[in-house]
């Protein structure tokens, strides 16, 4: 089934002489009612060594990270061991940043997985912005510091409006990361381990690797032709709201001592990205109740759009008018990407999800890749349904 996502692959990977590919490599898998319905491996994992893309390649999972974090939020909420009214002090008595105006309001366990605390990421702003200045990492470089030290600078700055307020993408799921690993009295990557990746039969996810793992090279586009990532990279993309830069360090993945970005930190593989995937869409089994699930999948944008036709919920968005968000997706629908190139959703009236992953950034934000590859899916399975 789904054999026309072959051609769209194909094209991105070798589109043609004259244009430049969208991606190196990519795995996507296709899955409707717990049956699998299309998978593959494509391109490669390292061009200049001719080393193929594999079902079982590792990645750096950068924002796809955050699914993660919620659920193992799911099991602690099911678990009793907090609300999400829960204030953020009392796991973290110094994070207390203040208004503009000097007014300290409380963050919420809610405000950090909404992405409503205002807070911000540094790459969402203009070079120029507060986070700049403060040198904040946004968990994808190098930065030589700690958890808490990266967040006591994030504290020192002004909130950019009263939590709850607004929606803005940001640090918040670092916050929340933290505050998971306390009330385990671990690091996170233990906590994770044990609140979702065990219980789940994961064995690739995870904070860090070693040199020798199956890990995918990435790549990116720098004036439209295709380059292997460097040390350090800055990527800028205005047309994709990436003003200020996105710092990438490659080698992160490979130091256990860096910081555990709760946003942005994991390496790990399509196959156990789809596992997750599963728990949410099957109503939070085995992780987590229906109840407790629909917290995680509740809207919380008010009555602004976060995107044309999307609201947001737990760090992933929420489909409100397909019309509006041109899409062929249901209702309700959910999902998310991260800037190394990846992109998943879960569309719960057509029980079907989706995991593209690729080592080429900015693809998710970038080009047609990912929406394509969406609406072939649709395509075809409303050709055969009609």
């Amino acid at each position: 089934m789904l054999r026309s996502l072959d051609n769209v692959i194909d094209d991105a990977i070798n589109p043609g002489e004259g244009l430049t590919p969208t991606v190196v490599g990519t795995v996507v898998l296709v899955s409707q009612c717990g049956k699998r319905l299309y998978q593959r491996a494509a391109g490669y994992a390292d061009r200049e060594n001719k080393i193929p893309m594999s079902l079982d390649t590792l990645f750096r999972l950068s924002s796809v990270t955050k699914p993660f974090i919620t659920a193992a939020t799911g099991v602690l909420l099911e678990q009793g061991r907090f609300t999400l009214d829960d204030k953020v002090t009392r796991w973290l008595p110094w994070f207390t940043p203040a208004l503009a105006d000097g007014l300290q309001p409380s963050i919420t366990i809610k405000h950090l997985l909404s992405h409503s605390a205002g807070l911000n990421y540094r790459f969402c702003e203009a070079p120029d912005g507060a986070y700049h200045r403060a040198n904040i990492s946004d968990g994808m470089d190098n930065s030589g510091l700690t958890i808490e030290e990266n967040l006591r600078r994030v504290v020192a700055l002004p909130l950019l409006f009263s939590p709850g307020s607004a929606i803005q993408y940001s640090v918040a799921t670092d916050v929340l990361g933290v505050i998971i690993a306390k009330e385990c009295g671990t690091d996170l990557a233990t906590a994770i381990r044990t609140l979702v990746t065990e219980p789940l039969g994961m064995k690739h996810s995870g904070f860090a690797v070693s040199s020798s793992a199956k890990i995918a090279v990435p790549y990116m586009i720098d004036h439209d032709k295709q380059k292997r990532m460097g040390a350090d990279e800055v990527v800028i993309n205005a047309e994709c709201g990436v003003i200020g830069g996105i710092h990438f360090s490659p080698s992160r993945a490979f130091d256990a001592n860096a910081f555990q970005s709760g946003g942005a930190g994991m390496i790990g593989c399509a196959e156990d990205i789809e596992r997750l995937l599963q728990v949410f869409k099957n109503g939070g089994s085995p992780l987590f109740s229906r109840e407790t699930l629909n917290l995680l999948l509740t809207d919380r944008a008010g009555a602004k759009d976060y995107n044309p036709g999307w609201g947001f919920a737990s760090s992933w968005q929420v489909l409100r008018n397909p019309t509006i968000a041109d899409t062929p997706q249901s209702p309700g629908t959910i999902g998310w990407g991260g800037v190394y190139g990846h992109s998943w959703f879960i569309d719960f009236e057509n029980n079907i999800s989706t995991v593209i992953l690729s080592n080429t950034a900015l693809s998710e934000l970038d080009g047609d890749f990912i929406e394509q590859i969406r609406d072939r899916i649709y395509a075809e399975l409303l050709a055969k349904e009609s």
